[in-house]
């Protein structure tokens, strides 16, 4: 059983930063599979970022095209957190973001065993 726990979301004007965070529980954090969704008032939940286990020191990462090079992914095992660093953030990024746990890389929601609650993000022009 893993529980998520989202925080750093907030009002910010285009073009600035946030940072969240998801602290999780449980002794296996690093062998979960990680990821940020979103959704946006009416729309879908839509995948932004997800970041594997390590093979040595390199972890997998994958970006949904509408944040790369915007968007960063880490995680600190030592601190079951995950993070998402936000930069240039347009209007079209306010949603609600939300931290998931799954046992594999995936962009899929359904592939995701463990969620947040979710924190918001708004973004103003």
């Amino acid at each position: 059983q893993v529980q998520l726990v989202e925080s750093g979301g907030g009002l910010v004007q285009a073009g600035g930063s946030l940072r969240l965070s998801c602290a999780a529980s449980g002794r296996t954090f690093s062998r979960y599979g990680m990821a940020w969704f979103r959704q946006a008032p009416g729309k879908e939940r839509e995948f932004v970022a997800a970041i594997g286990w390590t093979r040595g020191t390199t972890y997998f990462t994958d970006y949904a095209d509408s944040v790369k090079g915007r968007f960063t992914i880490s995680r600190d095992n030592a601190k079951n957190t995950v993070y998402l660093q936000m930069n240039r953030l347009k209007p079209e990024d306010t949603a609600v973001y939300y931290c998931a746990a799954g046992p594999q890389l995936s962009t899929v929601v359904a592939d995701y065993v463990y969620w947040g609650q979710g924190t918001q993000v708004t973004v103003s022009s």
